[in-house]
């Protein structure tokens, strides 16, 4: 089969050696899959995938079960699911544990569904698991055109949180609004404040302005650095304010952690899905002949939504 494969450095389109479902593990016949800061750093040489992962790109994807190994009990031959996995989503065919998959909801289409895991299981685990967003809190999501920002901005919104975005591109500004926020410069954001909760999705340009723009016993939730990891850090101000600091990625947690993030995300999210009050914004599909350029387009400022790597 073809999958994206990364070779010093380079995204290549290659002939790899077809997964085989183990027990309770589902083959997917690939339809769609997201692409993921993740994805670029791997590409990179940033980024190695957890002990046991698949070595090809691809963290999200949706398709059809082809084949079902022993003990799976909830999905068949033939049912359309989404997941976030670990690895090798960016193939024709892929193998999940059957515990990390979902079933995909009869209002996304396949370009949809296949950028959809990643970004709003991403965005509720930092919003509602790791910051306890409540009805009413003031929330700022730092660079919220991307792909978790806009599931972030539609997730806070919908939880009755008042949202702020950060947006770069003020051409990209009134799309994010419509999802709900009230989109600003970078610059204007501590003017906005102060902040229940801010979503870090940057890294360390926004500090030390992040702490100054948070209320008292206000949380930073960090889970994108792309911007730079180093920062300083006031711990009197942190102790004066009460401030709570989180910090949160996916992907190398273990199989239970990670199913039961899916399970919140079938819980809480894909019944906004099914109502229409969550979208995914797509900036562009590629076929996955063309991962190469995705992941150039990928890497170029000013894009709305998920980059999708179509079958």
């Amino acid at each position: 089969m073809r999958a994206v494969v990364f070779e010093d450095g380079q995204v290549v389109v290659s002939e790899v050696n077809d997964p085989e479902p183990g027990h309770r593990q589902l083959l997917v016949a690939v339809r769609a899959a997201g692409l993921n800061g993740a994805d670029i750093a791997q590409a990179r040489g940033g980024y190695a995938p957890p002990p046991g992962a698949p070595a090809t790109g691809g963290l999200e994807m949706a398709g059809e079960v082809v084949a079902a190994g022993n003990g799976c009990q909830r999905f068949s031959v033939g049912d359309r699911v989404m997941a976030v996995v670990q690895g090798g989503g960016q193939a024709e065919r892929c193998v999940v544990d059957e515990l990390l998959a979902m079933p995909v909801p009869k209002a996304l289409d396949w370009e949809s569904a296949g950028g959809f895991p990643e970004v709003f299981a991403t965005a509720h685990d930092a919003l509602f698991t790791q910051a306890d967003v409540a009805m009413g809190e003031r929330v700022c999501i730092h660079g919220a055109a991307g792909g978790v920002g806009v599931a972030a901005v539609q997730l806070a919104a919908a939880a009755a949180a008042q949202v702020t975005a950060t947006v770069r591109n003020p051409d990209s500004r009134n799309a994010v609004a419509e999802l709900g926020a009230n989109a600003i410069d970078p610059a204007d954001f501590i003017d906005a404040g102060p902040f229940d909760v801010i979503l870090e999705l940057v890294g360390a340009p926004n500090w030390p302005a992040n702490l100054k723009a948070l209320a008292t016993e206000g949380r930073i939730v960090v889970i994108g650095v792309g911007a730079g990891s180093e920062v300083t850090l006031n711990l009197a101000l942190l102790m004066v304010k009460r401030l709570r600091l989180f910090a949160s990625t996916l992907r190398p947690r273990p199989l239970e952690q990670r199913a039961a993030v899916a399970r919140l995300v079938e819980r809480h999210v894909l019944p906004l899905v099914e109502s229409g009050r969550v979208q995914v914004p797509i900036a562009r599909t590629f076929p996955l002949a063309e991962a190469t350029a995705a992941y150039e387009y990928f890497a170029t400022p000013g894009k709305l939504g998920k980059v999708v790597l179509g079958a």
